[in-house]
């Protein structure tokens, strides 16, 4: 079983839910829906301690704001958003600010969830970084040269 900061992953995500304080709730019904819409999908702590479902890679995370939950999408972009609920401006990631637990129950969100699975489910993730090029400095790096010009 994953640990973080020497605690079961899955004990981690509890004590960081009951920390959101007003927004504990919003983040509770996050893990509920997610758990439910997915069926195999995994939940854990990823490198930058955030906690995320995993089903074939990567599928989607949340994180406590001051007045939001942020519930992001790791392949975001690709989705069908005919409301405009989600946001960003990335290649790949976008999110949804939820503040209620009424914002988690919008079908809309429930839509978004299954999709993303689907898509996991069609064409598996590999890595943290979604179908992404190396980058020039990371090829550069690893042949020993040096870079001259930026990405």
């Amino acid at each position: 079983m994953p640990t973080v900061e020497g605690k079961e992953a899955r004990a981690w995500i509890d004590e960081y839910v009951k920390k959101a304080g007003k927004l504990s709730g919003v983040a509770k019904a996050v893990r509920a829906l997610v758990k439910k819409a997915v069926a195999g999908c995994e939940e854990y702590v990823n490198p930058w301690k955030i906690p995320t479902f995993d089903l074939n890679g990567p599928l989607c995370f949340y994180m406590v704001a001051k007045e939001h939950v942020i519930f992001g999408f790791v392949r975001g972009a690709m989705l069908r958003d005919p409301r405009k609920l989600l946001e960003g401006t990335g290649k790949y990631l976008r999110h949804v600010k939820l503040r209620s637990t009424a914002d988690v129950r919008r079908p809309e969100v429930r839509v978004l969830v299954k999709q993303a699975a689907q898509l996991n489910r069609k064409e598996p993730v590999t890595g943290t970084k979604v179908q992404m090029k190396k980058s020039s400095a990371a090829e550069t790096r690893k042949s020993g040269r040096r870079a001259t010009t930026p990405d």
